[in-house]
């Protein structure tokens, strides 16, 4: 079985077992606060696998199923059996590290919480455009663009969401995951950044 079915179903299970338990959920989602002032460190992480409602859920499982199947392949043929750890590896930092900066801006504040694989996901989607640049991809299945244009344009919309902050979705967290996938891709193979350019122009 390749490991993102394994990811896909863990995320939809405790997703589901939280749901049926409230008082889990709450005790799994970020809380900036009680992360901060009561040491729950552990939120960073769980809040990646438990999300608010089923669309929630669905958009998310989507976009891993076809972003997170072709990273599993890539890093596969890159590292080999190394590779299937890097993926579990860049998707579980990703979202601790989607986490933090919206644990520090949202740290004296009791009643902001978060949760959703957003973060490990857009780390997923950005490290895939590096790979493949120019292949379109569908946002909703309506607007196709390259890659790349479509990467930068989802950069540029969490930035000025996330400034803006007029809805309950946490826009830091796609932001600074989308920045980790692609920083963790570079670190691991630098080479990337090359044949994207080469592939762009």
């Amino acid at each position: 079985m390749q490991v993102t079915y394994i990811l896909m179903a863990v995320i939809g299970l405790i997703t589901y077992f939280a749901w049926e338990r409230p008082e889990w959920q709450k005790r799994l989602m970020l809380n900036p606060y009680t992360v901060v002032h009561e040491k729950k460190y552990y939120q960073l992480i769980t809040s990646g696998f438990v999300h608010n409602n089923g669309i929630h859920l669905l958009l998310n499982l989507f976009t891993l199923y076809f972003f997170g199947l072709a990273i599993e392949q890539i890093f596969y043929s890159y590292f080999g059996e190394l590779g299937l750890v890097l993926y579990i590896l860049l998707f579980i930092t990703a979202v601790i590290v989607a986490n933090i900066p919206t644990t520090i801006k949202h740290k004296n504040n009791y009643n902001y919480n978060s949760l959703g694989a957003s973060g490990g996901v857009s780390a997923l989607v950005m490290a895939f455009i590096l790979f493949d640049p120019i292949r379109d991809l569908c946002l909703y299945a309506i607007i196709c663009l390259p890659g790349y244009i479509l990467g930068g344009l989802f950069i540029v919309y969490s930035i000025i969401m996330s400034k803006r902050n007029t809805d309950n979705i946490n826009h830091d967290a796609h932001l600074f995951g989308a920045i980790y996938g692609v920083i963790f891709t570079l670190l691991l193979r630098p080479s990337t950044f090359s044949y994207f350019i080469e592939a762009i122009f």
